[in-house]
């Protein structure tokens, strides 16, 4: 029919084309309006004050309250748990991404659900699940004490619990984009004689490099600034379990107001620079989408 809408066709990577929406002026602008107040009031003002009030007593005591001693063992402590979680994260992501995106097979469904259970689960029930594991009424309890083996309130516990709210974030990323790619490459490398080791770092992964980067600074950032999961299986011992953010629970609590803002920049800083890389990233992968496009005509 002559008065129906072309129909535009699209390429691999990109998403359809949609007709732009013919409102008012005042309407487009009273809605970008609404969108910089609430981003102004919900994320410039809390990020601004954070900022003024860490630096208020100035810079000296900015940075004694970092360099304290229960401050730098929660920094510590922070950097070691987010470097075990999200390598181990990584590899989960990637093995399970290849897995449903390459493969059919019975159970898949219930692999994608299992794998957006930390997002549907309260943190704090997520912390809770391993006390009924590993407490001295858990399951495992009686079995870790007859053996001096200490998960509850200590690093273990903290790593666990942080790999369970974090193990989505790369295995999500990469899904969407395997499926997108398809297998035909992996397909043609296979048939050439390479092996599955060499089609996954010649082809899978140079495919995949920039989904990757951007699911591992995500689950990165969730690491470094997870309170609920933490806080029930630490124990919040002072210098030994505590992590930046249950540190700055502690500060504040105590109303020691400069200290608590001075810890808490770090992770705006954190939030700040994981923007910064996601939004390079995004663009690299939209870079990437284009060239391919255009090396298909």
């Amino acid at each position: 029919m002559s008065g129906a809408p072309a129909t535009v066709p699209v390429r691999r990577g990109e998403l359809p084309q949609q007709n732009n929406v013919l409102e008012p002026a005042w309407v487009k602008g009273a809605l970008i309006a609404v969108a910089l107040i609430f981003l102004t009031l919900f994320l410039f003002v809390p990020l601004v004050a954070v900022f003024t009030e860490a630096l208020k007593k100035g810079w000296e005591t900015y940075i004694a309250a970092i360099r304290e001693d229960d401050a730098l063992a929660a920094i510590k402590l922070t950097l070691i748990t987010a470097s075990i979680a999200v390598p181990l994260n990584l590899v989960f992501g990637v093995a399970a991404s290849w897995c449903i995106a390459k493969f059919e097979f019975k159970g898949k469904s219930l692999l994608l659900t299992l794998i957006d259970l930390p997002f549907s689960v309260s943190p704090v029930i997520s912390g809770l699940i391993y006390v009924l594991l590993f407490g001295a009424q858990g399951w495992f309890g009686p079995w870790l004490q007859e053996h001096d083996i200490k998960i509850l309130f200590a690093v273990p516990g903290i790593v666990l619990a942080t790999i369970f709210v974090t193990f989505p974030f790369v295995a999500r990323e990469l899904i969407p984009l395997m499926q997108a790619q398809g297998s035909e490459e992996e397909e043609a490398a296979i048939v050439l004689g390479a092996s599955g080791w060499q089609t996954f770092f010649r082809v899978t992964l140079p495919n995949i490099k920039w989904g990757l980067l951007y699911g591992v600074i995500l689950c990165n950032a969730r690491a470094m600034g997870e309170f609920g999961a933490v806080s029930v299986v630490s124990g919040h011992i002072r210098g030994e379990t505590n992590t930046v953010p249950l540190q700055v629970e502690i500060l504040y609590n105590e109303y020691n107001f400069a200290a608590a803002f001075a810890v808490a920049s770090l992770l705006a800083l954190l939030a700040l620079v994981t923007l910064a890389l996601k939004s390079f990233i995004a663009w690299r992968l939209h870079e990437d989408y284009a060239g391919a496009d255009s090396g298909e005509h």
